[in-house]
């Protein structure tokens, strides 16, 4: 009897510390080196572009990505790496913005800094304030043009916890489509007929 006693109050200290642990918020993960990670990175949910045609201006690419409620930290900053690709795609971060929900446009979220580093095909975004746990967020990036070439293009996303030393964790490639437009085919046989 007092062993089933004993075992049974140790079942019930055990169920109660873990209701009281699944109700804790995570913490971030700090190293001994100061490095600071998400307890679970955010997810990257896809990319899409509003226009998939080649040379094409006013096209707007979009990122989406959800922020755990277990990342143990809120989302300080995005890079978005173009990965070698048939064509460099420039882009004008003055008029790059985030917000709240997918492509169906929700609450704005304040960009404290956009920077595009040509030399690496990268862009920096920074939020202010950082992005909490638990929400999606998309973020619109406008090309100055599509690029002139068509193919796939890769952009690799990384984030950032908040910290004073975060670790940028990986998120994947957002994967945008591109297709030469009729014109294009069209004067190259026009051309290639005169050649005849």
């Amino acid at each position: 009897m007092k062993k089933t006693s004993v075992w049974l109050t140790t079942i019930a200290i055990s169920t109660s510390l873990s209701a009281v642990i699944l109700e804790m918020p995570a913490q971030a993960v700090k190293l001994s080196d100061g490095k600071v990670y998400f307890v679970q990175p955010p997810r990257l949910l896809g990319a899409s572009t509003t226009q998939n045609s080649t040379r094409v201006w006013g096209a707007t690419y979009y990122f989406t990505l959800n922020v755990p409620e277990n990342a143990g930290e809120p989302l300080r900053q995005i890079m978005i790496a173009q990965q070698p690709s048939p064509d460099r795609i420039r882009f004008d971060v003055k008029d790059t913005h985030a917000f709240e929900g997918t492509r169906r446009k929700g609450t704005p979220l304040t960009l404290s800094n956009a920077v595009e580093d040509r030399a690496t095909q990268t862009v920096t975004l920074q939020f202010d304030p950082p992005v909490a746990p638990g929400k999606t967020i998309t973020i619109a990036l406008s090309p100055i043009v599509n690029p002139d070439v068509g193919g796939v293009y890769l952009f690799g996303v990384t984030a950032f916890p908040l910290g004073e030393n975060p670790y940028g964790q990986f998120l994947g490639f957002g994967r945008l489509q591109f297709y030469d437009s009729g014109r294009d085919a069209s004067f190259l046989f026009r051309r290639n007929r005169s050649w005849r």
